[in-house]
């Protein structure tokens, strides 16, 4: 009986070895598939039998990846997803800025021919009047005891340093006025700048919402705004901070003033306008400078019905609320260039994320795996 015991326990240990081998063959075909697999493969695989894959020499070229099946994989693939879907999120947000960037275009160049024949008949009726325009009241500069800021930004964030940028710019203007002693107080347009200067318990005399798509009624309350204050004599000058749109990836806070106007300035600026380029997927703007409008002749024997220096006077209001209009949409414009950068950087971070997440994943599944092939080939050899 002994003999014929031993002859049975060999061959339950051959038996044994060949099955530990057979696992072995196995596992290593499960090895080259997941590493033939590409690296952006991160989809769950339905389970093969070991006999199935022992039986198809080319299975291992046709499978897709093996997901490997642990926390810290299946955190580092969770992550690359939410990434992926951030990085779309934001390239439509920079899609949805440009097509309103065309459209802040497009609302600048209907509204030159209104503002060419308003700086041509104001030219023209300077230059029929001589030194008797320089009476009216919005053209007659007094000693300048307080100052009211009108201060430009945005509603929304997400757009980088465009109201920061502008906020700051306004601060060191109030202190530089304080410091020279005279009073300022302020008018405050857009969401962002209210809530600063609020909180902070600045003097905001009015407050107005900027938009997205800034119109002549808009225009038109806050231009009523300033004319109230400068005429009935509760400042003595209105300045205006915006920001002014230079390109997609550059803008500067400007300052001016708006009130009391100097002819020469109305009679003598030009313009310029900006257009949105694409160029093989690539976001341009293209700058063109216009001249300034020719005054329009009025002979001296042309007989006005009104008196020309109530015309200026009835001109310099609509001049006022056409400058205040293009400064908004400037600043809009800005605002829009100043998103669609972020969103474009925001896109590049996320997709730089998501290829070093993927790199992260794909050594998290190869060390699994081969943690796996020592342990079966570890056993195999305690059994043989």
């Amino acid at each position: 009986l002994e003999p014929h015991g031993e002859c049975f326990s060999t061959t339950r240990l051959r038996e044994t070895a060949e099955t530990m081998r057979f696992f072995c063959l196995a596992a290593l075909l499960a090895t080259a598939a997941a590493f033939t697999a590409g690296p952006s493969a991160f989809h769950n695989v339905g389970e093969k039998s070991l006999a199935n894959v022992a039986q198809s020499g080319g299975a291992h070229r046709t499978r897709r990846a093996t997901i490997v099946m642990d926390g810290k994989a299946n955190a580092i693939r969770d992550r690359i997803k939410t990434v992926q879907n951030t990085k779309k999120i934001t390239m439509a947000m920079k899609l949805v800025a440009a097509a309103k960037v065309r459209r802040a275009q497009d609302a600048v160049l209907a509204t030159r021919p209104f503002s060419e024949t308003l700086q041509s008949v104001f030219g023209g009726l300077i230059n029929r009047l001589g030194p008797e325009a320089t009476d009216l009241p919005l053209l007659t500069e007094r000693e300048v005891n307080k100052v009211t800021l009108v201060v430009i930004t945005g509603d929304r964030g997400l757009c980088g340093g465009y109201n920061s940028f502008m906020i700051k710019k306004a601060e060191a203007r109030f202190k530089e006025l304080e410091g020279q002693g005279i009073k300022v107080d302020m008018i405050a347009i857009g969401k962002k700048a209210v809530s600063y200067f609020q909180r902070r318990k600045y003097p905001l005399r009015k407050t107005f919402d900027c938009g997205q798509n800034p119109d002549a009624k808009q225009a038109l309350a806050i231009s009523e705004e300033i004319l109230n204050t400068f005429l009935g004599g509760e400042t003595d000058a209105v300045e205006l901070l915006y920001t002014k749109f230079v390109s997609l990836i550059a803008s500067t806070p400007s300052v001016r003033t708006l009130v009391p106007f100097t002819a020469s300035e109305i009679t003598n600026k030009g313009d310029e306008v900006f257009q949105l380029t694409s160029d093989e997927g690539q976001f341009g703007v293209e700058r063109t400078a216009l001249e300034v409008a020719e005054p329009q002749d009025f002979p001296n024997d042309m007989i006005f019905e009104q008196d020309p220096l109530q015309i200026v006077n009835s001109i310099l209001p609509l001049y006022l609320n056409g400058q205040i209009l293009r400064m908004l949409q400037e600043s809009v414009a800005s605002e829009l260039a100043a998103r669609m950068q972020s969103m474009q950087s925001a896109s590049d971070n996320a997709g730089a994320l998501a290829k070093d997440l993927s790199l992260q994943y794909n050594r998290a599944r190869q060390a699994a795996v081969t943690q796996e092939i020592l342990e079966i080939v570890a056993g195999a050899q305690a059994l043989s």
